[in-house]
This record gives structure tokens, C-alpha cells and sequence, in this order.
């Protein structure tokens, strides 16, 4: 049996429907969901996915575990995500907010209990919201169509700060939904919430896995097998992700030298934070600066 090519799905992919308005390579709004092409082998996701489901219902798998969606059901998909099996009824209806994975964490870089919360969802991608939630899902998605509309001169300023608001009510609907099924929760889900929100905190000052593992009274074998199970990926995975995030935020929003961000983030010298930053992103922190 021949094996089945996982293909990857983009911002610029996305950007080709009929009905979407979009920001750049940053987001991406669309309202007729029936009308999205239902692709036909498994995708990686390289993006963000927030959508409502307003009417019929989809039926997908999501790195082997079916998920169901029905009218009033919100669905988050983080990135590296392998969604297959995608089926759609005909009567389909929804609001979905595609964000770049780089303008998300832009949004949520300096709110750590946000990104945790989110975080709960790479296991529990679909949540249901009452009819007061779905409400305001609907209202942020008016008003954030509406000011990209108007291209002003601060649009994307304006977006990104209403999506944080968004971000700051969902983040509510999935504290709620843990405290529902906290009893029900394993302890991988504790353990990688627990264990992201230190790394956002010390990510600059402790890149070990073991250290990490003695904040958390684990051993760092049971540490990388909860955060496997919970995300798929290593804990020095997560470690160089908001390690290289935390880079790209700093050549990009400040003036600092490579030298300062050097000391800053304490890697022993700039030789060395270059060519782990190339290892990681595939350019050199000076040409990451100047694209």
C-alpha cells in the first residue's frame, strides 16, 4: 500500500478563495465556509485556525483523533496540526479567522497565561459555546472585517489589538471548558501547560530540558514523554521555538545590536547565537533583520 503524502497548506493557499479579506501574509477572514475547497489527502497546518460553526456540520481527523462540529462549536487548530478526513455537509455555514502563526505569537508574546490557555487546545480543538459567547465570537469577527475594510493607516495595529481582546474572552470559554473536565484531564495536559508557561518565563535565562523537568519534580524522561504525547513534538523543540520567537520579535520591533540581544538572551557569545538562529530559522539573525 503506498504511503500517503502529507501535504502542506499556506497563508498564500488560502488567500486564493473567492470569499476571503486578508491582511498581507498575517490574516485571513473567512464567512462562507461552504465555499472553502475540501482537500482530498491530509494537510499540515502552517497557520492558526479559529472558526464557529453557525449552521450544518464537519466531520475531520486531527492527527488520528475524529472530531465532530456541530452549530454553536468553536474550533482552534494550532500549527503542525495533520488534518484528514475532511468532510462538510452541504448546508455548511461559519466565521473563521485564519492567523499567521508569526502574528499570533506577535499577539500573545507578553500575555503568558493566554498562550497557556491556548495551548490546552492543541488536545481540545472543539469547545462549545453558549449562546452569549457566540454572540461576541460574531461581534469581533464584524468589527475586525470592518476595520480591515478600511485600510487605514494603522489597520494592523488596530487588528492586532482587537484579536487580543478576542483572544482574552476565548481564553475565558477555554478556562471555563478545563474547569469542567479538570477531573477528567491527564497529567500530560498539566504538565505541558505547566511546562510551556515556565519556558515563556525562563526561556531566555534556562534552555535545559532538565532543568525544566526539576522546576516541574519530574524527571526529564517523563517530562519529554508527557509533552510528546500532548503536542507531538520534543520539549527542546518548544524551548528553540520561543527562544527563536523571542530573537525575531527583538531584530524586528528594536534598534539592539546583535551584540546586546547577545547578552540579553545569554548565549555565551554572537558566533553562537548566529548559528544557532540560522540552524533554527534558515537565515542569519543580520539578513533576518534587513528581509
Amino acid at each position: 500500500m503506498p504511503i500517503q503524502t502529507i501535504k502542506e497548506t499556506s497563508m498564500e493557499l488560502a488567500k486564493q478563495w473567492e470569499n476571503s479579506g486578508f491582511i498581507e501574509d498575517d490574516i485571513l477572514l473567512l464567512d462562507r465556509m461552504n465555499e472553502v475547497p475540501i482537500p482530498s489527502e491530509p494537510r499540515r497546518m502552517n497557520f492558526i485556525l479559529i472558526a464557529l460553526c453557525t449552521q450544518g456540520r464537519v466531520q475531520y481527523r486531527m492527527d488520528t483523533q475524529e472530531q465532530l462540529v456541530t452549530p454553536g462549536d468553536v474550533i482552534i487548530v494550532s500549527e503542525r496540526h495533520v488534518i484528514d478526513n475532511y468532510m462538510a455537509s452541504p448546508d455548511l455555514q461559519g466565521l473563521c479567522f485564519i492567523i499567521s502563526v508569526k502574528f499570533f505569537h506577535e499577539i500573545i508574546q507578553s500575555v503568558s497565561d493566554v498562550s497557556a490557555l491556548f495551548l490546552f487546545t492543541r488536545n481540545h480543538p472543539v469547545m462549545r459555546l453558549t449562546e452569549r459567547d457566540q454572540r461576541i465570537f460574531k461581534e469581533y469577527f464584524a468589527v475586525i472585517r470592518s476595520k480591515m475594510k478600511e485600510q487605514s493607516h494603522f489597520c494592523r495595529d488596530l487588528v492586532r489589538t482587537l484579536l487580543l481582546a478576542m483572544f482574552y474572552d476565548l481564553s475565558d470559554v477555554i478556562y471555563r471548558f478545563q474547569l469542567s473536565t479538570d477531573t477528567h484531564r491527564k497529567r500530560a495536559d498539566v504538565i505541558f501547560t505547566k511546562f510551556i508557561k515556565l519556558v515563556e518565563e525562563r526561556c531566555t535565562t534556562e534552555r535545559r530540558v532538565n532543568w525544566y523537568a526539576k522546576q516541574l519534580c519530574i524527571t526529564p524522561k517523563y517530562l519529554s514523554e508527557a509533552v510528546k504525547i500532548v503536542s507531538k513534538r520534543t520539549p527542546n523543540n518548544w524551548i528553540d521555538q520561543y527562544v527563536t520567537l523571542r530573537i525575531r520579535v527583538m531584530l524586528k520591533n528594536t534598534t539592539k545590536t546583535i551584540k546586546e540581544i547577545t547578552e540579553e538572551l545569554n548565549f555565551p557569545n554572537q558566533s553562537f547565537l548566529g548559528k544557532y538562529f540560522k540552524e533554527h530559522v534558515g537565515m542569519s539573525p543580520s539578513q533576518y533583520r534587513r528581509s
